[in-house]
């Protein structure tokens, strides 16, 4: 059995799991606190979806091209290619980052000089991908209000990169804000976060991590679960970290984006030149 066949295997065995599970996660017992669950616990096992979920977004990117009914290449702020000038990031992305082939969807960050429409030279172009808008006028693809998310990645292993899977509002303004994984300045633990605005301003947010596991060597499942009630983070159909304050879970529509940005919260060493972003599949269940 080669690479692909083997990936297309556990898809559908992570697809019958996921449905055949979920109804269970809404029931299940985890953490409020924030803190780590045990892979042994039996508690910990993924939400179970049932007849009461539908899957509303899923591709397995099984073509050669990305599905532009679904996905764009950039931001909302998109002219020409975009970036996250909020976290000071080294990358320009591009749609030619961006490519499908084998099963799977790759996002390359290349140290590339490229000149973006803001006038700014970037030592680094990179790819990702959004169900937002194509522009900052136009309407955006897919966004939710609460649901099931997850997505099977495999992180590249060079120092300086910025993967992450995260929503962000329609609106485009954050917070609120849910980061589903990201991996800042290691490849060996993933952070999980919220953020929210409390009512006299002030922006808060709280973490979540699980670790040390070399994310590099394999894809790994990343999830979560969001309710009104609450939020659900896994790893691997293990829960990681939940989060019950009804203040601070979003309650707006919101996009997926997963992105390979560059340099948070350090520049790549001078020996790192390309890495590679790869994911297997993404998908969304809804409750009916």
């Amino acid at each position: 059995m080669n690479a692909r066949d083997a990936r297309r295997s556990l898809r559908r065995a992570a697809l019958a799991l996921s449905s055949a599970l979920l109804m269970a996660a809404t029931a299940c017992v985890g953490p409020a606190d924030g803190s780590r669950v045990a892979e042994e616990s039996p508690s910990a096992l993924m939400p179970t979806p049932s007849d009461a979920w539908r899957l509303v977004l899923s591709d397995d990117f099984d073509g050669t091209e990305l599905d532009g009914r679904t996905w764009t290449t950039c931001y909302d702020w998109n002219e020409d290619g975009c970036t996250n000038s909020g976290n000071d990031e080294l990358q320009w992305y591009l749609p030619e980052q961006v490519s499908v082939a084998n099963g799977e969807l790759t996002l390359t960050a290349e140290r590339r000089e490229t000149r973006g429409s803001d006038d700014r030279t970037y030592p680094w172009t990179s790819g990702m991908i959004s169900t937002g808008r194509d522009d900052w006028y136009a309407e955006p693809r897919r966004t939710f209000t609460y649901g099931y998310f997850e997505a099977a990645i495999r992180i590249p292993p060079e120092a300086g990169m910025f993967p992450a899977f995260w929503m962000m509002p329609e609106s485009r303004y954050t917070p609120p804000e849910i980061d589903i994984m990201e991996f800042l300045e290691t490849t060996q633990e993933v952070s999980f976060y919220v953020h929210w605005r409390e009512p006299d301003g002030d922006e808060e947010r709280q973490k979540g991590t699980y670790g040390p596991v070399d994310f590099p060597a394999e894809y790994h499942v990343f999830g979560l679960l969001w309710e009104p009630d609450k939020l659900v983070w896994y790893v691997d159909d293990v829960e990681r970290l939940r989060v019950t304050d009804t203040e601070r879970i979003p309650d707006v529509p919101m996009e997926v984006l997963i992105n390979l940005a560059v340099g948070v919260p350090k520049e790549p060493p001078d020996s790192v030149d390309s890495a590679r972003m790869r994911v297997d599949w993404v998908r969304v269940w809804e409750q009916r």
